[in-house]
C-alpha cells in the first residue's frame, strides 16, 4: 500500500480487524515518514440483479428486502439484529446461486421462509402483499397451511 502522505511504496500493517459488514480494518504505518493511517478492505462482490415480474431488471438492493421485513414485523417482538441477520442470510442465499440474474419470486421465498420461522403474524402480513390475497378464501387458506405445520 503507497502511503497517501509521502507516497513512499510499501507501508506496514501494525493492526487488522475484522470490522462490521464484512470489512477488514488495517492500521499501517510508514516507514519513510512514520505517519500512520487507516485503510478499509472489502471484498467486491458481482452485483445481483432481480429479474421483476414483467421482465425488466434491476440491481438487488438488500434495503428493499429489509424495509418489506421491518414493515411485516412492526409492532411485534422481533428485533432489528433478527431482521439484519435474517437479510444477510437471504442475500448469502442470493449469491450462492450459480447466476448473478435472480426472480422476484425467489427473493419473496426465501423472506417468507425466514419471516414463517421468525414470527407467524409477520409472515402472514407479508405473505398476504406478496402473495396478493384478493379474497378472505385466500388468506383462511395460507392460516390454515401455517397451522397444520
Amino acid at each position: 500500500m503507497k502511503c497517501p502522505f509521502c507516497s513512499h511504496a510499501d507501508t506496514n500493517v501494525i493492526e487488522t480487524r475484522e470490522s462490521a459488514e464484512e470489512t477488514t480494518r488495517r492500521r499501517r504505518e510508514c516507514p519513510g515518514c512514520e505517519r500512520r493511517f487507516t485503510t478499509y478492505e472489502r471484498v467486491e462482490l458481482k452485483p445481483l440483479r432481480v429479474i421483476k415480474k414483467d421482465g425488466s431488471r434491476e440491481l438487488f438492493d438488500r434495503s428493499k428486502v429489509k424495509g418489506g421485513m421491518i414493515h411485516a414485523c412492526e409492532k411485534r417482538p422481533i428485533s432489528d439484529q433478527q431482521i439484519d441477520e435474517a437479510v444477510q442470510e437471504i442475500e448469502n442465499r442470493l449469491r450462492a446461486n450459480d447466476t448473478d440474474e435472480i426472480p422476484t419470486k425467489m427473493i419473496g421465498d426465501l423472506v417468507m421462509r425466514k419471516l414463517k420461522k421468525l414470527d407467524k403474524v409477520a409472515y402472514i402480513r407479508f405473505a398476504s402483499v406478496y402473495r396478493e390475497f384478493e379474497d378472505l378464501e385466500s388468506f383462511e387458506k395460507e392460516v390454515k397451511i401455517l397451522q397444520n405445520k
